[in-house]
């Protein structure tokens, strides 16, 4: 089972995903107002989303960072993004949108004014339409951002070929430029921690599960660069671990001949204790010789509050102080066809910028879960899991549960005929894409007020 960002070949069986990679299940009961996305079970996983939830309820800050890949046209699989951000943002974080730039030209080949173009006019001109609100978005371009590539070759420190090699596929043939790439848009995820770009908080990356590889590999790094550990103990309290580092020994209290000073090593141990006092907690012991504390009332559930105040410590020392990013994982839509959507293959989607006639012609000639004739049909019924309308309806065009588990049961039960469910996909298409259309047009001033 591979992950490639780049050549995505299908994931069928996301149970198997989960399992293999760590992932987390969501579970949208406990979500604040959660989406036909996250009831339907489209958005389906994630890491670390806790941190993002608990920030919100302690009325903190938060942010959200996505991308795009500026090659080809805005899609239906592109909107599902936004549709997450702009749900983040009504929760109250603030969003920010790469222009992957560096990384077309160096995986695609297409030139930096090519990729501005297809970024203005066929992404961040939708993006307005999208209900993105301009005052708390921001979309920049990799190639105008010279923080984010200083902060990817920072970070870049941290791994080496053989773990590219492990995550990525990566072999001898693999250009320098690709290989370049994850590190830049580590650089993504991460900058907007900064304090220019928003500070310290945590920052969640909602992606297809394609796009994993670039999170494990930010949040292996970004783990690499904190200097205090934030671990469980055998008694399910939690305990904090010095990270000696080539940049920090002076101030860990390390010696030359790897001997440690008391005084120094006591001082910064005193502020890491003063640091998870600030986050209300007292019932502390520590061991400044092994460069460590534990804290006796805390648990797993009160690591963010703790890490929060040890990484604003770091940054005091003159660290990086940077979270992990969070992320969470929607399954793929799929091509009208019946496989892969992809924007090269035009056939295999909806074009935000497609005429009523375009969409009317592909919803009708999609992918069918109906029997061969209408008599086998009422006998059998349909299979609305391979059924290409039902499943962008279930996707894209019809928030009401209620209404969309009627059409499931007509359809299952025979009652409802394929061309039947493709019009009423038809109607609801037509309906979403003339509405956006308006917008779109009636918000194109905002475009300015997106770019940073």
């Amino acid at each position: 089972m591979e992950i490639d960002p780049w050549a995505s070949k299908g994931i069928k069986n996301y149970d198997e995903i989960c399992e293999k990679f760590g992932l987390e299940k969501i579970d949208h009961t406990t979500l604040p107002e959660p989406t036909h996305l996250h009831r339907r079970g489209i958005i389906f996983a994630h890491r670390d989303l806790d941190s993002i939830l608990s920030a919100r309820k302690a009325g903190k800050p938060f942010g959200v960072l996505s991308g795009l890949m500026p090659s080809g046209q805005m899609h239906l699989g592109h909107k599902m993004v936004i549709d997450q951000a702009r749900w983040f943002q009504d929760l109250g974080g603030d969003v920010t949108i790469a222009v992957a730039d560096l990384e077309a030209h160096a995986t695609r080949g297409l030139s930096l004014e090519k990729c501005r173009k297809y970024a203005i006019e066929e992404y961040i001109s939708n993006y307005a339409g999208m209900g993105l609100n301009p005052d708390k978005t921001s979309i920049y371009f990799q190639s105008e951002r010279a923080i984010v590539q200083k902060m990817g070759f920072t970070l870049g420190t941290k791994t080496n070929l053989s773990e590219m090699e492990a995550i990525y596929g990566f072999s001898g043939k693999t250009s320098l430029a690709h290989v370049q790439s994850p590190l830049v848009q580590a650089g993504d995820i991460v900058h907007p921690q900064l304090e220019e770009y928003g500070g310290l908080r945590p920052i969640v990356v909602p992606v297809g599960m394609d796009q994993d590889p670039h999170i494990r590999l930010t949040r292996g790094m970004v783990s690499k660069t904190n200097w205090f550990n934030v671990n469980k103990n055998k008694l399910g309290n939690l305990t904090i671990g010095l990270s000696i580092q080539d940049n920090n020994q002076d101030i860990m209290g390390m010696k030359n001949d790897g001997g440690v000073d008391k005084t120094q090593r006591k001082i910064v141990i005193d502020r890491a204790i003063s640091a998870i006092n600030k986050a209300g907690y007292t019932q502390i012991n520590s061991n400044p010789k092994h460069g460590t504390i534990d804290i006796k009332d805390a648990t797993a559930e009160n690591y963010s509050e703790i890490q929060y105040e040890l990484l604003s410590l770091e940054r005091q020392l003159g660290g990086m102080g940077l979270m992990q990013p969070s992320s969470t994982y929607h399954q793929f839509a799929v091509g009208m066809t019946g496989g892969k959507m992809s924007s090269s293959m035009p056939e295999t989607t909806i074009f935000l910028n497609d005429s009523m006639k375009t969409i009317e012609k592909k919803i009708k000639s999609s992918f069918s879960g109906g029997q061969p004739t209408v008599e086998e049909h009422r006998k059998k019924g349909g299979n609305p899991d391979i059924d290409v309308a039902y499943q962008y309806l279930r996707y894209f065009f019809e928030e009401n549960d209620n209404e969309l588990e009627k059409i499931r049961e007509e359809y299952v039960s025979g009652k409802l005929l394929t061309g039947e469910i493709k019009s009423i996909c038809v109607e609801k298409a037509e309906s979403w894409m003339k509405e956006h259309h308006e917008l779109k047009e009636q918000n194109q001033h905002l475009i300015k007020g997106f770019l940073s």
